[in-house]
């Protein structure tokens, strides 16, 4: 039997549309990935995702482009929703009939399902008009990405009271003209969290300061893993590598004494993980976006976009070296995440020093603020983080950079310990985007906003190396090393309350 049932789309009428844009399409084979028929794969149940034959984003006109947010946000949803109901009905029914696992889902229009040999045949086969698998373009595998995530390291930093990457790109300043993330919600996809760490529990959306609530504020989309400390569909946040609980600890962290580890202390988080023990599948990454444009309560139901954070820290990679062969169908889900008016930070990659080294998803769209790490305690481009030209793009990756070396935040068993990565410069991003938000509201649900004033907000002229990449030298700004510049929280602030 399937393991989740899809979100029914709201609205015969839409439905009806829906149906009539599919009804003439042609029928032709599914595009069966060589590997998953392969002669030492005969006769075993593979994990794959069935792609189907429209990714493309529904538009959500007659809505004027002026129109708010959380409107555009809710007819988005109810679109994508629509669409996979119909293109995905009749796949599901063939799967249903066979009694095979799956997972739909609507943000990028896939499902992630168990097939046997004899299943992956007959997709193989040309399906005539009225087959149930007319509508399956492509069959790709869903293969387990180990992600080389950051140890944490014996600290080197001394505590002091406010952490030096979050002195470092003055968020104190914003801090002192009233603005600490108040009224913003940062979303985390990462290793898990513990919640209830001193640094993090205030700020947790799911508490409110007598109880734990975590529907809508938590999802965890490990399903099947195995020898993870969190199990599989853990009901409370969740953390089995510390990498998670570190990352959340540098966008919003405050224990509210001698630990100010966080940009955003006045933010709100919530979580998804989207990594058993550093380990993600596609289906995972997708099913953490899909989550993230329309949280759900813990029975994975009653999707509300209204629920949606602001802001999103993506401190990960679906890693193409260990066979993430699915880019395309993870692009629509970040594209229409950020179509949903949430921002979509992203860490570069830690394959410097090099050039063309920015090479795994989200990191690789344009849809995604790219961030590359420098030094904590000075500006330093941290010889790890990765490069761009991004393969075929012209703009220049990363966007800018931010404080990624030896960064203290908080990890595992209410403690606290240093990391490097870029997966610690992302956060400190998510964080001035949250403080940008606090001061200037009207910068919600626009993403591409918030990203043009990030770029023209940073400190240009202060990070010493020298380098060229994709034709860019490190004597001129943007350039492929640093982006535009460092993170200024405080210019970056400047820019949000003078912009129109």
């Amino acid at each position: 039997m399937k393991a989740v049932p899809a979100v029914k789309a709201t609205g015969l009428a839409r439905h009806a549309l829906w149906a009539a844009l599919f009804a003439s399409a042609a029928a032709s084979a599914a595009d069966v990935n060589p590997s998953l028929l392969a002669s030492e794969n005969a006769g075993k149940t593979q994990d794959v995702l069935l792609v189907m034959d429209d990714q493309k984003t529904p538009l959500t006109t007659p809505l004027a482009e002026e129109a708010d947010y959380l409107v555009r946000r809710r007819a988005l949803v109810a679109n994508l929703i629509a669409r996979a109901d119909v293109s995905q009905e009749s796949v599901r029914a063939w799967l249903d009939a066979r009694g095979i696992q799956y997972r739909a889902y609507w943000i990028a229009n896939v499902i992630q399902a168990e097939l046997p040999a004899s299943a992956l045949r007959e997709l193989a086969a040309q399906p005539s008009r009225k087959s149930p698998l007319r509508r399956v373009a492509r069959v790709e595998p869903n293969p387990v990405l180990k992600t080389s995530l950051p140890k944490e390291t014996s600290a080197t930093e001394s505590v002091e009271a406010i952490a030096s990457g979050v002195n470092r790109i003055r968020a104190p300043s914003v801090w002192s003209a009233g603005f600490r993330g108040q009224g913003v919600v940062i979303g985390g996809m990462d290793t898990g969290y513990q919640w209830n760490h001193p640094a993090l529990k205030r700020q947790y959306r799911g508490w409110n300061g007598t109880t734990a609530n975590h529907n809508y504020h938590w999802h965890d989309a490990i399903h099947n893993a195995s020898g993870n400390t969190c199990g599989n569909n853990a009901p409370a946040p969740c953390d089995d590598n510390g990498h998670g609980t570190h990352t959340a600890g540098t966008f919003a962290g405050d224990d509210g004494g001698s630990n100010q580890i966080g940009v955003a202390p006045g933010a709100k988080w919530i979580g998804c993980r989207n990594m058993a023990a550093g380990n993600g599948t596609p289906a995972r990454y997708i099913e953490c976006l899909q989550w993230m444009l329309a949280p759900t309560n813990l029975a994975n139901q009653n999707p509300d976009p209204d629920l949606a954070p602001d802001v999103t820290s993506n401190s990960w990679g679906c890693v193409r070296s260990e066979g993430c062969t699915t880019g395309n169908e993870i692009r629509s889900a970040v594209d229409n995440l950020v179509a949903g008016g949430v921002m979509v930070v992203a860490a570069a990659g830690n394959d410097g020093s090099s050039c063309s080294t920015i090479k795994d998803p989200p990191a690789v769209y344009s849809s995604a603020f790219v961030v590359g790490a420098t030094g904590t305690t000075n500006d330093s481009l941290a010889n790890f983080s990765s490069r761009g030209p991004v393969s075929g793009q012209s703009a220049i990756k990363p966007d800018l950079s931010a404080p990624g070396v030896s960064v203290r935040s908080s990890v595992r068993n209410s403690s606290y310990g240093t990391m490097s990565g870029t997966s610690m410069a992302t956060p400190h991003v998510a964080g001035v985007v949250a403080l940008m938000m606090s001061a200037k509201p009207a910068l919600k649900g626009n993403p591409a906003k918030v990203a043009q004033l990030l770029r023209q907000s940073v400190v240009s002229a202060s990070v010493p190396f020298s380098q060229t990449c994709g034709g860019t030298t490190s004597g001129t700004r943007p350039n492929h090393m640093v982006g535009h510049g460092r993170l200024d929280a405080w210019l970056a602030y400047q820019a949000a309350i003078n912009s129109p």
